[in-house]
Formats: C-alpha cells, sequence, structure tokens
C-alpha cells in the first residue's frame, strides 16, 4: 500500500498552529471551512488509498477544491495574526 501526504491544517503551517486554534474557537467561519478541508482531505485519502473507488476527475475535482480552502484559510490565519 502507498504511503499519501496528510494534509491537517496545522501539519501544512506548523508556524501557525496557535492561531488555527484559536480561530477554530473564536470564528465559526474559519471553523466551517477547516472542517470543510478536513473532510476533503479525508476524501481524497480515502481515494488515493483505493479505500473509496473514484474516477481521477473526481479526485482531481476534489484537490482543486482542498486548495480553494486550504488558500482561503491562510488567508483568514495571515489577517487574524498579522
Amino acid at each position: 500500500m502507498q504511503t499519501h501526504d496528510h494534509h491537517c491544517l496545522s501539519f501544512e503551517f506548523p508556524e501557525l498552529k496557535s492561531e488555527i486554534h484559536r480561530l477554530k474557537v473564536e470564528d465559526a467561519h474559519f471553523r466551517r471551512l477547516h472542517e470543510e478541508y478536513t473532510e476533503v482531505s479525508k476524501q481524497i485519502e480515502h481515494m488515493q488509498a483505493e479505500i473509496v473507488p473514484s474516477t481521477t476527475s473526481a479526485e482531481e475535482a476534489l484537490k482543486a477544491k482542498r486548495v480553494h480552502l486550504k488558500d482561503s484559510l491562510y488567508h483568514m490565519l495571515t489577517a487574524a495574526a498579522g
């Protein structure tokens, strides 16, 4: 079985870990986007591990969605931290 990258937001941005926690607690919009990002990442990991059957186009669509969510979350984090 092939190993795949884990895309936990605090793993992606370890320098912003405390800000991630703070915003998850204090900002409902951030929390919702973070939960969606986590769920999309899990779906992609399951597709890559062939736990869930999928098409390449479905997997690529989810990856594009994850990039968009990650970008939105990053901008919220840097605005809050800065």
